[in-house]
């Protein structure tokens, strides 16, 4: 009991300090193997390779049946992604677009969570799926990612992604309908509790945060649809660098994609 209430003591401190330089929370304990980590863009105060949303538009059925209009969502998935989720989605007035995911890098797997109840309220369609800009084939890094945060709609086209980590299937089970191409691979990483400004995380705090999202993972997997075992695939590995590859059969059994 009396340690029960040290960790609830502490968690709530925890709370307070996210007010001012931010608190733990569940990170993916490394980027996605083979995954592409990009440079800074936008100036020194930019995250890497923080997530960009746009509108992308492209041949008819080039998202899919009559779709040729969609939202593509890259890069790595922080603690603000969520507002920039909002602000694209605002920016449709009214209209619904499907969200194609590109999630790659070290996660924060809460906001994944966040990102996902977005796109349930909303009742947004989301894919899994690379977005390829068409004059982006002629720009630097920098010019490219400066063109897509105007918000498009850009020129476009799309092909499979090879990875879909934890935080993509966090935001992925959001949607109202969840499409997968066959050629990409699930995988659950290791992860850890970190803080996201790299301050150290104490003991006590950091196996009372893993265990309170752990049940808020369940949870959310229940409420979206998907088969809670994919929680408990990712506790597994949890403080560990071992990665998890789900067959195709799996992820149809999880619910990872629906069937319609």
């Amino acid at each position: 009991m009396q340690m029960a209430g040290t960790i609830r003591g502490l968690l709530r401190f925890g709370m307070i300090v996210s007010l001012l330089v931010g608190s733990p929370q569940m990170m993916v304990a490394q980027g996605t193997p083979g995954g592409d980590t990009r440079a800074v863009v936008g100036g020194v105060t930019s995250l890497p390779d923080a997530m960009l949303i746009y509108v992308a538009r492209g041949a008819a059925g080039s998202c899919g049946e009559n779709c040729a209009e969609w939202v593509a969502a890259e890069g790595t998935v922080y603690w603000d992604s969520f507002k920039r989720m909002i602000a694209a989605l605002d920016r449709l007035g009214g209209r619904s677009l499907p969200v194609f995911l590109n999630v790659r890098g070290r996660s924060d797997l809460r906001a994944a969570v966040s990102l996902g109840k977005i796109l349930r309220e909303r009742g947004i369609e989301v894919g899994v799926g690379q977005t390829l800009v068409e004059p982006c084939s002629k720009l630097s890094a920098a010019d490219c990612a400066a063109l897509k945060r105007a918000g498009g709609p850009l020129n476009a086209s799309q092909s499979a992604v090879e990875i879909c980590d934890i935080a993509c299937v966090l935001v992925l089970a959001g949607g109202v309908r969840r499409t997968m191409p066959e050629a990409t691979k699930v995988v659950v990483q290791g992860t850890q509790v970190g803080h996201r400004l790299g301050l150290n995380v104490a003991e006590e705090i950091r196996e009372g945060v893993h265990g309170r999202n752990y049940e808020q993972t369940k949870l959310y997997l229940t409420q979206m649809g998907v088969d809670p075992e994919f929680a408990e695939i990712i506790d597994k590995n949890y403080g560990t660098s071992r990665n998890t590859v789900l067959s195709r059969a799996d992820v149809v059994r999880l619910r990872i994609v629906t069937s319609r």
